[in-house]
């Protein structure tokens, strides 16, 4: 065996001194010649390119092998024999990737390519004196034909990184982030944002809400997620805006949860009161992600945003009852108490702003009790572009809320229900909280019966609240009628 080796390495160092002499000796022009006549006898031999695909580069971990072995994890279950089942921190699924020496034949616009998984183990010879664990090295290798080589580079790779994307992102656990105040941010080294894994088991299928109102909002929310060159093509930034409005108790923050787990999306919950100024705001929109839910709950009473439009013009019509310099004066007051605060201004450059663009794929959300108290300028269409409103529980709701707590889908004491529903005005929560069973047995026509008398009792509050409403109407109607008379 060492008699052949050594043959053959004699033999290749004769045929390169040959190469290289023919290359002094024959014109520059011909060798080129049998140079090209070379490649392409090689090309026919053996027509195959291989790219290799470490794990780590330049010392850091290579992305697009990550994203690789999640596409590869999804096509080797059918053709590997042996695969590596792994769970990581932030994946809420099993990962199954190729185990060493595995490879997978994968198929795109109808030419065959191969993958195939490597790993090598190597000594740390590493100074420093103590026994290093030996260090491990992952490759991937995708072989295909020479003659399909820019399909490959130009669209199958970019192919190949969007579908790990999309599993990545599937697979990946959502978040709910808070705002931390800004004195935090460097006195205390944390960042902008902290965050836990967002478990709320809120979906579209136990909220209480009629159904083709469901139905229009997951519509809504499906051509948002597949919208991208739509929005591109007439020019917004692909966010959208909702507003949640309705008497408290109807839903709004469940509504905002099977949003989230709708779309697998991470939820920002931003404080207002925690925020300093708009240059504040703005970096925390510029640290949000892409495919999130920015959140702002009651923003009535999150600050104070409202009536700033009435005061100014009250303000204008004071200044020009005085003379000039008491007007500038009281221009630049005015301009250092707005200086350094949150605005209703930032708050709107916040939402669509040239600023709101710094990200794609998102959706910001509004909530209220009280949809009137609100600047119209912070609602309107195109900043708030769907309104929703959240109202008080209705028999179709109802049913839902019935199945989800009770498990059935019909009883007799449903059209008892039914018809009080329409009579009095209740929450969904309220309505929840009488159909949970108090006791072990958890019969539904206990749940069922003590639904009715709450709701009778709401009946018959609402006959007494209608009546005073009434007397009062009707005393105050015959004092203005007196007065009247005694004016007359």
């Amino acid at each position: 065996m060492v008699d052949t080796l050594t043959e053959l390495c004699s033999k290749l160092a004769g045929l390169m001194f040959i190469l290289g002499t023919i290359q002094q000796l024959v014109p520059h022009s011909f060798y080129k010649r049998i140079k090209s006549l070379w490649h392409r006898l090689e090309n026919y031999v053996n027509p195959y390119v291989q790219i290799t695909i470490d794990e780590y580069s330049n010392n850091k971990r290579n992305e697009v092998y990550a994203l690789i072995k999640f596409y590869l994890g999804t096509k080797s279950n059918k053709d590997a024999k042996y695969l590596i089942a792994e769970m990581y921190k932030k994946s809420k699924s099993l990962a199954v990737s190729l185990d060493d020496g595995e490879e997978v034949i994968d198929e795109f616009h109808g030419v065959k390519l191969k993958w195939n998984s490597y790993k090598e183990t190597f000594p740390d010879n590493s100074p420093g004196g103590r026994s290093q664990p030996p260090i491990e090295k992952k490759w991937y290798t995708l072989t295909f034909n020479r003659k399909h080589q820019d399909m490959v580079t130009g669209q199958y790779l970019k192919h190949v990184m969007l579908e790990g994307k999309a599993i990545e992102f599937k697979n990946q656990k959502q978040k709910i982030y808070s705002n931390n105040d800004s004195e935090y941010w460097y006195w205390y080294g944390k960042g902008m944002w902290r965050h836990i894994n967002f478990e709320h088991p809120a979906t579209f299928d136990t909220l209480a809400m009629d159904p083709k109102k469901k139905e229009e909002i997951i519509n809504d929310l499906m051509a948002f997620t597949k919208g991208k060159d739509y929005y591109s093509k007439v020019g917004k930034a692909w966010k959208r805006g909702y507003l949640l409005y309705g008497p408290p108790g109807t839903g709004k923050s469940t509504m905002i949860a099977a949003i989230a787990n709708f779309l697998n999306y991470d939820i920002y919950d931003l404080e207002l009161t925690s925020v300093k100024d708009n240059s504040e705001l703005k970096k925390l929109l510029m640290e949000t992600t892409s495919k999130s839910i920015i959140v702002i709950e009651d923003i009535d009473c999150s600050i104070d945003l409202t009536g700033k439009r009435k005061k100014k013009k009250k303000k204008e019509t004071t200044n020009n009852e005085e003379d000039e310099d008491s007007d500038s004066s009281a221009e630049k007051e005015s301009y250092n108490k707005e200086s350094g605060k949150l605005t209703l201004s930032g708050l709107l450059n916040f939402i669509d702003g040239i600023w709101s663009a710094c990200g794609q794929e998102r959706i910001i959300i509004f909530t209220t009790n009280h949809v009137d108290k609100l600047d119209p300028a912070l609602i309107r269409r195109g900043r708030m572009d769907l309104h929703i409103e959240m109202s008080y529980c209705k028999y179709e709701a109802f049913k839902v809320l019935a199945r989800n707590y009770l498990c059935i889908e019909t009883h007799p004491m449903f059209q008892e229900i039914q018809r009080l529903l329409e009579e009095v005005d209740v929450s969904p929560c309220d309505v929840a909280e009488n159909l949970m069973p108090k006791n072990a047995s958890g019969m539904p026509e206990i749940c069922l019966d003590n639904l009715i008398q709450v709701l009778n009792k709401f009946k018959k509050k609402a006959r007494l609240s209608s009546k005073k409403n009434k007397k009062f109407s009707t005393r105050l109607f015959k004092t203005c009628s007196s007065l009247k008379l005694m004016f007359e």
